[in-house]
């Protein structure tokens, strides 16, 4: 059963979700500890870019990928859902806005526990969003 989250907790919580696009997008690597728990697994397999884990890995792959970084992270659409272990679920859209002026789409799909006085990021799960309806044929669009 599902835990009940205080609003608090969501507001803390929305928060770090928000604060990654500030820290990547303005290059302050040195504070990725505000977001994330020190073993955090960052999956972006689904992209083409990897696995990494730990706050090391993730700094040294946004170093490595560059000018390839996206240069705006826009988070919405979240809904959390507090688990009965205690963490919590984070589910969100993502817009990215590369150097190119294109726009990506993805969906974030996040494990939050407490960590060092705070709410943090210990897996996230990035998937990208190519089509609509989730790929589903109209035919088949009943609730899977």
């Amino acid at each position: 059963m599902a835990h009940e989250l205080y609003p608090e907790d969501r507001l803390a919580i929305g928060e770090v979700l928000s604060l990654h696009g500030h820290l990547f997008d303005g290059g302050h690597l040195g504070r990725l500890g505000e977001i994330f728990t020190p073993d955090v697994v960052y999956d972006m397999s689904a992209v083409g870019v990897g696995t990494f884990e730990g706050i090391a890995a993730i700094r040294g792959a946004a170093l490595h990928l560059g000018p390839g970084n996206p240069v705006a992270h826009h988070v919405t659409n979240v809904v959390i859902s507090g688990e009965s272990d205690g963490t919590v679920t984070a589910l969100s859209k993502g817009l990215v806005i590369r150097a190119d002026g294109t726009l990506a789409s993805v969906n974030h799909h996040d494990s939050l526990r407490r960590h060092d006085g705070g709410w943090r990021i210990s897996r996230r799960v990035i998937s990208p969003q190519h089509t609509p309806l989730g790929g589903a044929h109209l035919a088949d669009a009943g609730d899977r």
